[in-house]
């Protein structure tokens, strides 16, 4: 037993666009700050080294190069050494300078200060970290107590005779200027909150009116049927996003024209053939059993058969005209191909058949399609002028673009019907004479092979009387001056 699958979640593209703005804004907003912090928090370390180095430096010099302003002599004793140069200092509030009288090696039992530190919990007050700091063989230390850390740096002087050890001591408390830092970087999570916060406002506003056109391509794909395909995007812009619903309403426009192809050729061919339908089953209906009926009744079923034919091949070759691949162009050399329509079209009727022109000229064209327009165009000529009749073939080159043509001198084609010929099921109220026996499709066919060239074909009078049938085409690869000229 199969279980049905949840329903999936969607998140829409709105949702995930800002999550991901969230995520790279709240990385990169994170990164600075913790660099901020970092490099606060070094430059306090770099600004200790320097004053612990400066402290100390001080005091070295003096104690190599001073003199006892009381004696007026090099310093012997370190007691009046460290109080005149504490006496020198001000120490910065986190800051403290002692100076340290050893007793019997075990620690100091006398110590001097510049002045009163303004730190809670300084380190003159805590006699197990002076020891610490007096017998550390170090220079210069860390300690690590409860009450805070204490970066420290000292200068030795050594017992001479009745005088015991000393030491200068520097120590900073870098808790004040670590707060600092810790202010700054609270400050900028804060800010950086806030920019989170109009950031997810913007972003949404402006993901929004981005995605409207998207968000129009999916409603509409929703509400089309195959009913109705009218339905289009307006296009705003210049941008990607219209870019997408130009090619979504191409698309709705290919196929609002395959519907309607589709929809017409159905049309077409229950209206055009029920009649012949209608026919062959009458006939078959009251068939009696003479030999002679029975004959006749055959051909007539025959011929309507034939009809229905060629009618459903035409109609589809009218639906095939909506393709993309309903022509293959390529190069073709006008003169060959105009000869050669006008050998294939002499076998069509009994008529004076002239090739008028050719034009030297190469061209992309579809040589098959052309041929069935022009022998299209050459039939429709013989059904409308009587034996013996001239009726030319030929190409030439006007303006830069090819014109194949078939021209008779019969009766011509009346106003009112030149708008309307070359519609389907289209023969006019007085077309020109009365032996035309098609389905009115033949001049329907060549306006669709001239319009997939990207051309079109025209009606023009004859000098003389009659029509002229014309294939216009803009593509030319012109062989010579000469021809192109022509």
């Amino acid at each position: 037993m199969t279980t049905a699958e949840p329903p999936r979640r969607w998140i829409s593209a709105r949702v995930r666009i800002l999550l991901w703005l969230l995520v790279v804004m709240t990385v990169a907003l994170a990164a600075v700050a913790a660099t901020t912090r970092s490099v606060l928090l070094r430059d306090v370390d770099h600004r200790i080294d320097r004053l612990l180095s400066q402290e100390t430096g001080e005091f070295t010099n003096l104690a190599r190069e001073g003199v006892d302003p009381h004696t007026g002599e090099r310093f012997t004793d370190p007691d009046p050494l460290l109080r005149l140069f504490l006496s020198r200092q001000y120490a910065d509030p986190d800051e403290e300078l002692l100076g340290l009288i050893g007793r019997d090696g075990r620690g100091p039992a006398k110590k001097e200060q510049s002045r009163e530190p303004r730190i809670d919990h300084p380190l003159a007050e805590d006699p197990a970290s002076l020891r610490a700091v007096f017998e550390s063989p170090d220079a210069t230390g860390t300690l690590y107590r409860d009450r805070g850390e204490v970066r420290w740096a000292k200068v030795e002087i050594g017992a001479s005779a009745g005088h015991p050890a000393a030491a200068f001591v520097v120590a900073f408390h870098p808790a004040g200027e670590q707060a600092k830092a810790g202010d700054v970087f609270t400050m900028l999570l804060a800010i950086s909150g806030v920019a989170l916060l109009l950031t997810t406002g913007i972003g949404w506003a402006v993901a929004g009116r981005i995605l409207k056109p998207v968000r129009l391509v999916r409603t509409t794909a929703a509400q089309l049927t195959e009913q109705d395909l009218t339905r289009r995007i307006p296009v705003q812009g210049r941008d990607d996003v219209a870019a997408l619903a130009e090619t979504f309403n191409g698309m709705l426009d290919r196929l609002e024209r395959a519907f309607a192809a589709q929809r017409e050729f159905v049309d077409d061919a229950g209206h055009e053939l029920r009649t012949p339908i209608t026919i062959v089953r009458g006939h078959l209906e009251l068939m009696g059993d003479e030999p002679g009926e029975r004959e006749e009744t055959v051909r007539i079923v025959m011929e309507e058969l034939d009809r229905m034919s060629r009618i459903v091949e035409d109609l589809l070759l009218l639906a095939k005209a909506e393709r993309p691949d309903f022509v293959t162009p390529g190069p073709v050399q006008l003169a060959e191909l105009t000869a050669d329509v006008f050998v294939k079209a002499r076998a069509l009727g009994e008529r004076d058949w002239k090739l008028a022109e050719v034009a030297d000229a190469e061209a992309e064209l579809d040589p098959q399609r052309i041929t069935q327009a022009m022998v299209q165009l050459a039939q429709n000529a013989v059904q409308h002028t009587q034996p013996g009749q001239r009726v030319s073939i030929g190409s030439r080159l006007r303006e830069g673009h090819i014109e194949l043509y078939v021209a008779d001198s019969g009766p011509g084609v009346q106003p009112q019907d030149a708008a309307v010929i070359f519609e389907r099921f289209r023969r006019g109220t007085a077309r020109r004479g009365s032996r035309a026996t098609g389905a009115g499709l033949g001049l329907a066919i060549v306006k669709a092979i001239a319009e997939g060239h990207g051309g079109r074909v025209e009606l023009r009078p004859t000098e003389g009387g009659g029509a002229t049938f014309v294939l216009v085409h803009a593509h030319v690869h012109t062989h010579s001056e000469g021809a192109a000229q022509q």
